[in-house]
């Protein structure tokens, strides 16, 4: 297939850029759309979640998180779960393609789980809550520079804080990409992010161990401190819970800081995590499993055993309803406020 043209490329990049920011409430031309229903205001921009200025504030935010001690990032797979980690008082939250794809039937690739769709959820987060947003970009849905930049832009127009870019291939036969193309990939993205002028946060991911490299640890750093040097903000090796290796990835960057994905209960708190040097720990899709572990559990004795013991100890409807309306008029009271505001 022949690569599009300049122009085309740019068509391509406005259209996509104008469909978010009129879900975002941008109107892709000044104009803001209002919604029909209020349950969606989150997605409009109605209660200032949407505004420019908004999402600068979050970006530097999420910058300062960055700076000094260690915070969790959890992982919503959709706006309830992500409305719910904010009223829990986390400061920041990241996507989740695997949680996400799973909520949608889909498997966790990017033959599956398209960029559009993607960016469809990432915007619908980023439009939901108050806090800063970071996107889990998969490998940026192209293999070459230029499409990781391309793709990257339309990412920041979605409304994110940060975002992170793997160096897997999806091929089984040569998962990762080589290290010369998989650091022009992250200097693309670098470049794409400081030509929006949007000050978005760049994590780069070393998929060693997930892939099974055979020399995981010594390939991770040196793929880490490449991907350093051509301009990413953040590094993350996702794989290791064992703290000799999480404390070599955190001093092989050092003092760049390092995300430490937890996807299991390995003995390790918060605390024993941020005593290794890391800045950032993201739980992935964790938190999906958990929610789909209560289910097919439930739903499996149901039907094998006809047995409704799988309900036992639920959350109560009026404490997961009695939320959701709190937090309804919360922002019921947020759009008219924002509506009576001198625009």
């Amino acid at each position: 297939m022949r690569e599009p043209t300049s122009f085309k490329r740019k068509v391509c990049l406005w259209i996509s850029h104008y469909r978010i920011l009129e879900k975002l409430g941008g109107g892709g031309m000044g104009v803001v759309h209002k919604a029909e229903d209020p349950m969606t205001t989150h997605l409009n921009g109605t209660e200032g979640r949407g505004s420019q200025e908004n999402f600068r504030a979050r970006r530097r935010a999420f910058r300062a998180l960055h700076e000094a001690g260690c915070f969790v990032i959890p992982n919503p797979w959709d706006v309830g779960s992500a409305r719910y980690l904010q009223q829990l008082g986390f400061t920041a939250l990241a996507t989740t393609s695997a949680g996400f794809a799973f909520s949608q039937g889909l498997p966790d690739s990017e033959g599956a789980l398209t960029c559009e769709r993607n960016l469809a959820y990432i915007a619908d987060i980023a439009g939901a809550v108050d806090v800063p947003v970071n996107a889990d970009f998969a490998s940026g849905y192209g293999a070459s520079p230029q499409d990781v930049a391309d793709n990257v832009t339309r990412c920041i127009a979605a409304g994110v804080a940060g975002l992170s870019i793997e160096d897997a291939t999806g091929d089984p036969s040569s998962p990762l990409y080589e290290l010369p193309l998989a650091v022009e990939r992250v200097r693309a993205a670098r470049e794409a992010i400081d030509q929006s002028r949007a000050d978005v946060l760049l994590t780069a991911r070393a998929e060693c161990f997930l892939v099974g490299h055979h020399d995981a640890l010594r390939e991770s750093v040196r793929r880490l401190q490449a991907f350093a040097e051509a301009g990413a903000d953040v590094l993350f090796a996702p794989g290791p819970h064992d703290p000799t290796a999480i404390k070599a990835l955190v001093d092989a960057v050092r003092p760049k800081p390092i995300n430490v994905l937890v996807v299991r209960d390995s003995g390790l708190s918060v605390a024993d995590i941020a005593a290794l040097g890391v800045r950032r720990i993201s739980v992935g899709g964790a938190l999906a499993l958990a929610a789909w572990t209560g289910f097919t559990r439930a739903a499996q004795k149901l039907k094998s055993e006809g047995s409704f013991a799988g309900f036992a100890g639920l959350v109560s409807y009026p404490d997961i309803n009695g939320f959701f309306v709190t937090d309804y008029r919360a922002r019921q009271s947020d759009r008219r406020r924002s509506a009576g505001s001198p625009s």
